[in-house]
Protein backbone atom coordinates (compact mmCIF):
# COMPACT_ATOMS: atom_id res chain seq x y z
CA UNK A 1 0.00 0.00 0.00
CA UNK A 2 1.11 3.54 -0.87
CA UNK A 3 1.36 6.10 2.23
CA UNK A 4 0.91 9.74 1.34
CA UNK A 5 1.64 12.88 3.74
CA UNK A 6 -0.71 15.82 2.77
CA UNK A 7 0.80 18.45 4.71
CA UNK A 8 -0.93 21.29 6.64
CA UNK A 9 0.28 24.68 7.43
CA UNK A 10 -2.08 27.34 8.72
CA UNK A 11 -4.17 29.14 6.28
CA UNK A 12 -4.30 26.17 4.54
CA UNK A 13 -7.47 25.95 1.79
CA UNK A 14 -10.05 23.54 3.40
CA UNK A 15 -11.98 21.99 -0.04
CA UNK A 16 -8.19 20.78 -1.16
CA UNK A 17 -7.24 19.16 1.87
CA UNK A 18 -10.54 17.85 2.82
CA UNK A 19 -11.47 16.66 -0.74
CA UNK A 20 -7.95 15.12 -1.60
CA UNK A 21 -7.87 13.32 1.81
CA UNK A 22 -10.89 11.66 1.40
CA UNK A 23 -10.64 10.68 -2.15
CA UNK A 24 -7.45 9.33 -1.73
CA UNK A 25 -8.29 7.08 1.32
CA UNK A 26 -11.37 6.02 -0.15
CA UNK A 27 -8.60 4.74 -2.78
CA UNK A 28 -7.22 2.44 -0.24
CA UNK A 29 -4.10 4.80 0.40
CA UNK A 30 -2.26 5.18 3.68
CA UNK A 31 -2.70 9.00 4.03
CA UNK A 32 -1.10 10.71 7.06
CA UNK A 33 -1.93 14.58 7.23
CA UNK A 34 1.32 16.16 8.69
CA UNK A 35 0.88 19.82 10.44
CA UNK A 36 4.06 21.80 9.92
CA UNK A 37 2.58 24.40 12.49
CA UNK A 38 3.96 23.01 15.79
CA UNK A 39 0.39 22.28 16.94
CA UNK A 40 -1.54 19.24 15.69
CA UNK A 41 -4.72 21.45 15.12
CA UNK A 42 -3.93 23.43 12.16
CA UNK A 43 -6.62 26.26 10.91
CA UNK A 44 -7.79 26.86 7.46
CA UNK A 45 -7.86 29.90 5.67
CA UNK A 46 -11.86 29.96 6.38
CA UNK A 47 -10.99 29.82 10.14
CA UNK A 48 -11.84 25.74 10.07
CA UNK A 49 -9.82 23.85 12.58
CA UNK A 50 -8.44 20.55 11.52
CA UNK A 51 -6.47 18.02 13.51
CA UNK A 52 -3.54 16.82 11.71
CA UNK A 53 -2.16 13.16 12.46
CA UNK A 54 1.08 13.59 13.15
CA UNK A 55 3.71 16.34 13.34
CA UNK A 56 6.31 16.84 10.50
CA UNK A 57 8.85 16.19 13.29
CA UNK A 58 7.90 12.70 13.95
CA UNK A 59 7.19 11.54 10.19
CA UNK A 60 9.50 9.26 8.66
CA UNK A 61 9.42 10.10 5.42
CA UNK A 62 11.42 6.74 4.21
CA UNK A 63 8.19 4.97 4.13
CA UNK A 64 5.91 8.01 2.28
CA UNK A 65 5.75 7.35 -1.14
CA UNK A 66 4.33 10.97 -1.72
CA UNK A 67 4.03 14.33 -0.40
CA UNK A 68 1.00 16.47 -1.03
CA UNK A 69 0.66 19.82 -0.62
CA UNK A 70 -2.61 21.89 -0.70
CA UNK A 71 -2.95 25.54 -1.62
CA UNK A 72 -4.72 28.13 0.30
CA UNK A 73 -3.08 31.34 1.45
CA UNK A 74 -1.11 32.47 3.85
CA UNK A 75 -0.91 28.22 3.89
CA UNK A 76 1.58 27.92 0.38
CA UNK A 77 3.41 30.51 1.90
CA UNK A 78 3.65 28.74 5.47
CA UNK A 79 4.97 25.61 3.44
CA UNK A 80 7.15 27.05 1.39
CA UNK A 81 8.72 28.73 4.83
CA UNK A 82 9.35 25.20 6.05
CA UNK A 83 12.52 24.03 5.53
CA UNK A 84 12.05 20.66 6.77
CA UNK A 85 9.19 20.42 4.29
CA UNK A 86 11.61 22.05 1.47
CA UNK A 87 14.42 19.55 2.08
CA UNK A 88 11.68 16.40 2.25
CA UNK A 89 10.92 17.89 -0.93
CA UNK A 90 14.41 18.28 -3.00
CA UNK A 91 15.33 14.62 -1.61
CA UNK A 92 11.98 13.14 -3.41
CA UNK A 93 12.58 15.11 -6.26
CA UNK A 94 16.10 13.62 -6.61
CA UNK A 95 14.62 10.31 -6.07
CA UNK A 96 11.92 10.50 -8.18
CA UNK A 97 9.37 10.02 -5.75
CA UNK A 98 6.29 11.56 -6.34
CA UNK A 99 5.10 15.36 -5.32
CA UNK A 100 1.86 16.97 -5.76
CA UNK A 101 0.57 20.53 -5.06
CA UNK A 102 -2.52 22.50 -5.80
CA UNK A 103 -4.01 26.23 -5.84
CA UNK A 104 -1.35 28.47 -4.50
CA UNK A 105 1.01 25.33 -3.14
CA UNK A 106 2.81 24.57 -6.56
CA UNK A 107 5.10 27.64 -5.63
CA UNK A 108 6.86 25.39 -2.87
CA UNK A 109 8.18 23.82 -5.81
CA UNK A 110 9.19 26.50 -8.34
CA UNK A 111 10.68 28.10 -5.41
CA UNK A 112 12.89 25.29 -5.10
CA UNK A 113 14.11 25.40 -8.82
CA UNK A 114 12.01 22.04 -9.37
CA UNK A 115 9.61 22.67 -11.84
CA UNK A 116 12.59 23.74 -14.24
CA UNK A 117 11.32 22.91 -18.25
CA UNK A 118 8.35 21.32 -16.48
CA UNK A 119 4.87 21.71 -17.62
CA UNK A 120 2.49 23.00 -14.62
CA UNK A 121 -0.52 25.01 -13.10
CA UNK A 122 -1.24 26.84 -10.50
CA UNK A 123 -4.08 29.08 -8.85
CA UNK A 124 -3.85 32.29 -11.51
CA UNK A 125 -1.92 35.20 -10.27
CA UNK A 126 0.88 32.88 -8.34
CA UNK A 127 2.43 31.98 -11.65
CA UNK A 128 5.48 33.90 -11.08
CA UNK A 129 6.83 31.78 -8.38
CA UNK A 130 6.68 28.43 -10.86
CA UNK A 131 9.99 29.37 -11.89
CA UNK A 132 11.45 27.86 -15.00
CA UNK A 133 7.78 26.11 -14.94
CA UNK A 134 5.92 25.79 -18.61
CA UNK A 135 2.56 27.39 -17.54
CA UNK A 136 0.02 25.65 -18.65
CA UNK A 137 -4.22 26.69 -18.37
CA UNK A 138 -5.15 23.02 -17.36
CA UNK A 139 -6.91 22.22 -14.34
CA UNK A 140 -4.61 19.13 -13.35
CA UNK A 141 -1.13 18.65 -14.55
CA UNK A 142 1.02 15.77 -14.45
CA UNK A 143 5.14 15.79 -15.84
CA UNK A 144 7.49 12.92 -14.43
CA UNK A 145 7.22 12.72 -10.68
CA UNK A 146 5.64 16.02 -10.13
CA UNK A 147 1.42 16.78 -9.76
CA UNK A 148 -0.17 20.33 -10.02
CA UNK A 149 -3.57 21.79 -9.76
CA UNK A 150 -5.07 25.03 -10.78
CA UNK A 151 -7.51 25.28 -7.27
CA UNK A 152 -10.39 24.59 -5.19
CA UNK A 153 -12.64 23.33 -7.65
CA UNK A 154 -10.33 20.84 -9.27
CA UNK A 155 -9.43 19.18 -6.16
CA UNK A 156 -11.38 15.81 -6.32
CA UNK A 157 -10.39 15.66 -10.25
CA UNK A 158 -6.11 16.69 -8.64
CA UNK A 159 -6.67 13.76 -6.17
CA UNK A 160 -7.94 10.96 -9.02
CA UNK A 161 -5.34 12.07 -11.29
CA UNK A 162 -2.88 11.05 -8.11
CA UNK A 163 -5.35 7.80 -8.09
CA UNK A 164 -4.81 7.31 -11.76
CA UNK A 165 -0.88 8.22 -11.13
CA UNK A 166 -0.13 5.88 -8.26
CA UNK A 167 -3.02 2.53 -8.89
CA UNK A 168 -4.10 3.16 -12.56
CA UNK A 169 -6.60 4.78 -14.95
CA UNK A 170 -9.30 2.04 -14.07
CA UNK A 171 -9.28 2.19 -10.15
CA UNK A 172 -9.57 6.34 -11.12
CA UNK A 173 -12.54 5.61 -13.33
CA UNK A 174 -13.87 2.85 -10.50
CA UNK A 175 -13.70 5.41 -7.91
CA UNK A 176 -14.95 8.19 -10.32
CA UNK A 177 -18.30 6.52 -11.09
CA UNK A 178 -19.01 5.68 -7.13
CA UNK A 179 -18.10 9.17 -6.36
CA UNK A 180 -20.64 10.15 -8.97
CA UNK A 181 -17.84 12.59 -10.65
CA UNK A 182 -19.27 13.66 -13.78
Amino acid sequence: MKNIAVHLADGFEEIEAISIIDVLRRAGFEVTTVSVTGNLTVTGSHKIPVVADEFFENVNYDSIDMIVLPGGMPGAKNLNNHSGLKKQILEFNKNGKHLGAICAAPLVFGLSGILEGKNATCYPGFEENLEGALITEQPTVVDGNIITGKGAGVAIDFALKIVEELKGAETAAELAKKMIVL
